[in-house]
């Protein structure tokens, strides 16, 4: 029985052969152009049809049924070509050498050596080796717009279906390379004994997913059993994951934000930063986010990013944080020990594209936050918002009128000091402009200007809304008792003329009308000892002013040629005296008939009687109208002195250096004034160091002693001092801040010489000086990117010099802000002077990056008053190639604390990280 099995089975092969072997003669003598090596591609059945003679006989064998069902049917033709060479067997074998491609359809195959079986249709490729054992040439896959590199590849044209060994496939943010993989008709990969990992180094990757059995869907989702962590090539067993789900997608769409967990002393455990993700719609999306503690601790927020091209852009966010200490059973025995703070933060910006509205524009700077805020938000515990002490925040809308002077804004501006939770609000500040117009100008000019036709005018109005008081008395506040509002209009008038050819003539009038919706009456307090306010009056209040001035003012210019002792490069000095005087009237508005201001008497402190004038609306929103007749002269002098000399780097062959770029003086003398006819003295300097700086310095000076009463107070005087020996006049008041950023490059330029790294990089290939290697038209550029993922080379460290040495580059930045006040201080009775006061304040800031993967920042305040360092917030990180380190920590001060971090860069593992912190709130906390 055995035998005749053993001859049943040899018959069936051998016919089976036969039949094939006649069905290939049958078709190759009926159509010669099945293969066409010459041409370099494989016909398809129809193209065959269309070629053939139909007087062509045919042969019994091509029609059976049998010879139709087993010959291989290609729905298109196949293109091949190769580098080196192309070699054809009688057995339907062919064989491509050096850079082989071929192409079917949408589907491409390239390697160095590739095997195509034209009986079966399947199609093999693989890399090749060189003389030095090195292999090169990997077999790159792609269909449909999906690319695959892998070394070994076997693939069926007729089934669609391929055993792939060592490929990579890229999804989402990962990448995975299956040492084998078997691909399907619609793409998809079963693979075995795979790796899922973010690190660009296929080959040797310095973590992974060990997948042991998968099912990949490009641009979709990966499915795998079990899988467990492998880093630096140690697995870590003890967690595997029994399965895991990978989902990847290039659309825009919803999906849940996972939480990052941590522990806190005085908190608890927590989540972090965990919620849902809406994609609305194109234009805007949604997320939802929270935090979680174990001890009683929640936040709850959301955020928005909205964009509309050509319209408008923004992002909004709010966050709601509640932060529980202590044990609340010891409330009632120990208050202190058991807190609950509420914080809230709000974050808004928008700008409109300017190509929206010609005539609307909207803009919102908002940073709003409690003052407590930054310093329990464990998100921005140590970012430069954690030591800012002053916020603001404004919205701005603005209307103009198409053909028409007139424009309408609106404004709300928030601005905080953290310090001492201090809020000046102003909501909102409605403003009305009309811009300067010619009422008597005629509409057809007919011959020269008319002197009247020189009148201009303007308006503006403003309506506000404000208040200052504390954070937590700020939404408790009454609008009509707590909050300040006003109205102002101002109407000014004025024309220039020419006076002689050289004097500018500008005469002007200028009105000023408020508007009040109430009056404070104010009172001696004998307690307080001082005037305070007593009662309000409400009512529509109308104060008003108005003034006249003429002013005239010329330009004076002075050149001077240097001595020949400077040699030839000073050309010539230039100097620009502007001089200017005013004559200004306005009356008292101090009379008893404006009834802008009332008179009381009081007994003082040493029994006198008082009498005492003053405005009640003196502390209203824009004030009130000014006391005292005025008819006074204004002195004002500007001074500007530049240098002309040599240069060869401009192309006119001089260069203007301004040596004072504003000096001047302005001061005035009150005719009418019964006693201190002299002003304070006001000057100013400003001085162009840089193109990067400009000091700017604004000073008042004291013309007049200071005597003591006989109360023992001192006062002004009507005492010159440049009458009485002591100068012109005592410094009052002075300020300047300045900033300045230094780097290694701006240190080169001031210190050092140019070492020529700006004229590019020297290992960049000569596209004139190129190897005769046979790669006519190759692009020495695009190497890097034509460079195998098998060949993947870690430049983590940086990059190496020809001799093996690494080329390193420290970066460095240093910034720092400082601004000084000068003013009067104690009054110094001995030599009956204010002696002066100086403040400062500094806050500095830099960065050192001493390689290419370390970092280290830092931002400090120094506070004068105390002489120390108010806190520093510093950060180090270490680029770990696929991962990064970082440690923040504020060293100093009520919030120091630090917080250690090491994760995954990939946003799609970022739950892969461990951390470690300490919290302000932490007692005892250890360093190590």
């Amino acid at each position: 029985m055995r035998q005749l099995l053993r001859y049943i089975f040899l018959y069936f092969v051998l016919a089976i052969f036969l039949q094939g072997f006649f069905i290939r003669k049958a078709a190759a003598a009926t159509d010669p152009t099945v293969w066409n090596a010459a041409s370099g591609s494989i016909l398809s059945d129809k193209i065959k049809q269309d070629i053939a003679s139909p007087q062509q006989p045919q042969d019994t064998l091509s029609t059976s049924p049998d010879s139709v069902s087993s010959k291989q049917v290609l729905e298109t033709a196949v293109f091949y070509t190769a580098q080196d060479s192309m070699v054809f067997t009688g057995n339907n074998m062919g064989y491509l050498y050096g850079d082989a491609d071929v192409k079917y359809g949408n589907l491409a195959i390239k390697g160095e050596f590739i095997t195509m079986d034209l009986d079966s249709s399947i199609i093999s490729s693989t890399f090749g080796i060189d003389s030095a054992g090195k292999e090169f040439g990997y077999p790159v896959f792609s269909e449909g717009g999906m690319e695959y590199e892998m070394k070994k590849v076997r693939y069926n044209f007729d089934t669609r279906k391929a055993f792939i060994n060592n490929v990579i496939t890229q999804q989402g943010e990962g990448h995975i390379v299956a040492n084998e993989a078997k691909m399907n008709p619609d793409n998809s990969f079963y693979m075995r004994n795979a790796k899922y990992t973010t690190c660009d180094q296929h080959d040797h990757p310095h973590f992974y997913l060990n997948l042991s059995k998968a099912k990949v869907r490009p641009e979709k989702d990966v499915v795998t059993g079990p899988a467990w962590l492998v880093v630096a090539d140690v697995p870590l067993f003890p967690v595997v994951l029994p399965f895991a789900f990978f989902p990847f997608t290039k659309t825009y769409s919803s999906g849940i934000i996972m939480p990052s967990y941590g522990d806190e002393m005085a908190r608890g455990f927590y989540l972090q930063n965990g919620g849902y993700y809406f994609a609305l719609s194109d234009y805007i999306d949604l997320a939802v986010t929270g935090e979680l503690y174990t001890k009683g601790s929640w936040g709850i927020g959301a955020r928005s990013n909205y964009r509309k091209r050509y319209k408008y852009s923004g992002n909004f966010n709010v966050y709601s944080l509640t932060t529980v200490t202590g044990e609340k059973e010891l409330k009632d025995v120990v208050p202190e020990a058991y807190s609950v703070a509420k914080d809230l933060r709000i974050n808004w910006t928008h700008s409109q594209d300017p190509k929206a509205n010609m005539y609307r524009t909207l803009s919102a700077s908002v940073n709003f936050s409690t003052s407590r805020n930054n310093h329990r938000d464990l998100s921005r515990l140590y970012s430069r918002e954690a030591s800012n002490n002053t916020k603001s925040s404004s919205v701005n809308l603005t209307q103009r009128f198409p053909d028409s002077p007139w424009s309408l804004s609106a404004t709300m501006s928030i601005n905080q000091v953290s310090r001492d939770s201090t809020i000046a609000a102003t909501l909102p500040n409605l403003s009305l402009n009309m811009s300067r117009i010619y009422p008597l100008k005629r509409k057809n000019a007919v011959g020269a200007e008319r002197w009247y036709e020189k009148i201009s005018m303007s308006y503006s109005g403003e309506f506000r809304n404000s208040i200052t008081t504390k954070e937590d008395r700020f939404l408790k506040s009454n609008l009509v008792r707590d909050w300040t509002n006003g109205m102002r209009h101002n109407i000014p008038v004025s024309a220039t003329f020419t006076l002689f050819d050289f004097i500018q003539l500008s005469p002007s009038f200028n009105y000023t009308e408020r508007w009040y919706t109430g009056a404070h009456k104010q009172a001696w307090d004998p307690v307080a000892k001082r005037h305070v306010p007593v009662d309000t009056v409400h009512g529509l209040k109308r104060v008003y002013d108005y003034s006249t001035s003429l002013s005239a003012q010329t330009k004076i210019y002075g050149m001077y040629t240097p001595w020949k002792m400077f040699g030839d490069k000073v050309q010539a000095i230039r100097h620009v005296f502007t001089p200017s005087i005013s004559l200004s009237y306005r009356p008292d508005f101090g009379d008893p008939k404006y009834n802008f201001y009332e008179t009381y008497t009081y007994r003082n402190e040493y029994g006198e009687d008082v009498e005492y004038t003053y405005s009640p609306y003196s502390t209203m929103m824009f004030g009130t109208a000014p006391t005292g007749q005025s008819g006074s002269i204004g002195f004002d002098f500007k001074n500007n002195l530049e240098m002309k000399v040599l240069s060869d780097k401009d192309s006119t062959g001089v260069r203007k250096i301004s040596l004072i770029d504003d000096l001047g003086i302005n001061f005035s003398y009150n005719m009418m004034a019964d006693s201190m006819k002299w002003s304070n003295i006001n000057s100013n300097i400003r001085l162009k160091l840089s193109k990067s700086y400009t000091l700017s310095l604004n000073a008042t000076w004291d013309p007049y002693l200071y005597e003591l009463d006989h109360n023992g107070t001192p006062h002004r005087v009507d005492k010159l001092r440049v009458l009485n020996g002591k100068g012109i006049g005592k410094l009052m008041n002075t300020g300047t801040s300045f900033s300045y950023s230094l780097n290694q490059d701006t240190f080169k330029k001031l210190f050092g010489r140019d070492d020529g790294s700006s004229r590019g990089n020297e290992n960049e290939p000569d596209p004139d000086n190129l190897p005769d290697d046979g790669t006519i038209g190759a692009n020495p550029y695009e190497e890097a990117e034509r460079r195998s993922s098998f060949e993947q080379t870690d430049n983590s460290m940086g990059e190496f010099d020809s001799d093996g040495y690494l080329k390193n580059s420290v970066n460095w930045n240093l910034s720092f802000n400082y601004s000084m006040r000068y003013g009067y201080g104690e009054f110094n009775k001995e030599r009956m002077e204010y002696k002066g006061k100086l403040t400062h304040s500094f806050g500095l800031s830099g960065s050192i990056q001493p390689t290419k993967n370390w970092n280290f920042t830092f931002n400090t305040d120094y506070n004068f008053e105390v002489n120390r360092f108010t806190s520093i917030n510093c950060t180090l990180t270490r680029n770990l190639h696929c991962w990064s380190m970082s440690a923040s920590f504020i060293p100093i001060g009520p919030y120091k604390s630090y917080n250690f971090t090491i994760r995954a860069n990939s946003s799609l593992l970022q739950d892969l990280k461990w951390d470690e912190r300490s919290s302000p709130y932490d007692r005892g906390a250890s360093w190590y």
